[in-house]
């Protein structure tokens, strides 16, 4: 047998194998002879069919079936004793018509090889990392949500601004009989709003749909519609209004506080207003770290240079699909997909490089221990011993789906503390609506 590598150029190759008949003639003697012992043929007894027979009749599926078997398995060898770092897999030249009367085979591939490059993690240009200040605004804000949340409702004879109105909307055509209970501040615009200050319970309000909510998920969660029923819907229908409730906010005292947080964790508005800026700073920063990954992969893809073998890729991606794709439809699938590959060699190549980013098994088992006993703690078990959190982690193990999970989390963790010590950073501190608009212009 002889298998050799041919390059085309930087990023293309040939891979080439030739197999003799000494590499295959053992093996394919000894299937037949199997089948031979199990044949049943009429006219002979098992185990007792002429040889002729059974070449005659088995010998080129064998034949076939073993050159396939040698082909995969060397040519998987060869790529790893090459060390060979492939994009896709190997595509099979066609070589026409085999004939499988030779004694010898011989056979092509094409591969397409992963491009060296080097990169500059650091960068020219400074990425900014945002800071989100919880201010006191916010903070007023987040403290009259819970005290409503928790307060007191009285019963109302009408409808005033602020209120909580019960009751149901109808439309018999479209099949809309659904409870609801929602704030007035939730209906957008002055008109709708009229029509429910000042109506008294019992009353039937004529509404639209269209525009009668600030925000379009009210409208599916209130009307109790699919998603895409409720998309551009517009008809009428009535409320009519059953119940109205003024909610009055609870009173900031210790009774409040060991209801939110538990007995004495709380004792003053001061450490409740504390509490809830490092509530808040854990939450803001899961947003600017998403931000700041997301901006740091975009600056790694523009700014490091290399080529790909494309025509072989679109080759692969036509030929490797589980509907076959035309040439067009190959080249807008590599299109798609063209920014994310270009990722993923890059952060293949800072790992590669940095022994600290590689995933170990221990390291993925320590933190499946650390996830678990926050979920636990959360369901309130708080004091769940090492035995029954390492069974937990023993099921997820197992679990091929959540192990590739956890470890993509656990990797987007590493490289997000990595390039935080090493990339190039501003801090910019704003508060939640000024991130939001400069951020993602909203």
């Amino acid at each position: 047998m002889n298998i050799k590598r041919t390059a085309t150029d930087a990023l293309n190759a040939t891979i080439t194998i030739e197999i003799e008949k000494a590499d295959y003639h053992h093996q394919v003697d000894n299937v037949l002879a199997e089948r031979r012992k199990t044949s049943n043929i009429p006219g002979f007894r098992k185990g007792h069919v002429p040889a002729s027979l059974i070449n005659k009749k088995y010998r080129i599926p064998v034949l076939v079936e073993e050159i396939n078997k040698i082909t995969q398995t060397q040519l998987n060898k060869f790529i790893t004793s090459e060390k060979l770092n492939l994009l896709g897999n190997p595509l099979p030249k066609d070589q026409g018509a085999i004939n499988w009367e030779n004694d010898n085979f011989f056979f092509e591939f094409e591969v397409g090889l992963a491009p060296d490059f080097e990169v500059d993690v650091k960068g020219k240009k400074a990425i900014t990392h945002y800071e989100i200040k919880a201010d006191d605004n916010t903070i007023n804000g987040q403290i009259d949500r819970v005290r409503e949340n928790y307060g007191k409702l009285i019963a109302q004879k009408e409808v005033a601004t602020g209120n909580e109105v019960t009751g149901v909307f109808k439309n018999d055509d479209e099949g809309i009989n659904a409870d609801a209970t929602f704030s007035t501040k939730k209906i957008k615009g002055k008109s709708n709003l009229k029509k429910f200050i000042g109506a008294k319970v019992g009353a039937i309000l004529e509404l639209n749909t269209k525009a009668l909510f600030e925000e379009d998920q009210d409208l599916m969660t209130f009307l109790k519609l699919e998603e895409d029923k409720v998309k551009g819907l517009e008809i009428d229908l009535t409320f009519e209004i059953t119940e109205v409730n003024e909610r009055e906010k609870a009173d900031l005292n210790q009774e409040f506080y060991d209801k939110i947080f538990g007995p004495d964790v709380i004792k003053s508005e001061e450490e409740l207003r504390e509490k809830l800026r490092e509530d808040a700073a854990k939450q803001f920063g899961q947003q600017t770290d998403q931000k700041l990954l997301t901006d740091i992969t975009e600056a790694l893809i523009t700014n490091t240079k290399f080529d790909l073998p494309a025509d072989f890729l679109k080759r692969w991606i036509a030929a490797s699909g589980e509907n076959e794709f035309t040439d067009e439809e190959a080249t807008e699938e590599y299109e798609r997909s063209e920014k994310g590959l270009r990722y993923q060699l890059i952060e293949s190549n800072i790992v590669k490089n940095n022994e600290e980013l590689q995933l170990k098994f221990e390291d993925l088992q320590e933190y499946s221990r650390i996830m678990i006993r926050e979920q636990m703690t959360q369901y309130g078990h708080m004091d769940a011993t090492d035995e029954e959190v390492d069974q937990v982690v023993a099921r997820i193990m197992s679990n091929q789906e959540e192990v590739k999970r956890m470890s993509e989390q656990l990797q987007n963790e590493k490289m997000l503390k990595f390039f935080k010590a090493n990339a190039k950073l501003k801090k910019k501190e704003l508060t939640y609506e000024e991130f939001i608009k400069e951020a993602y212009n909203a």
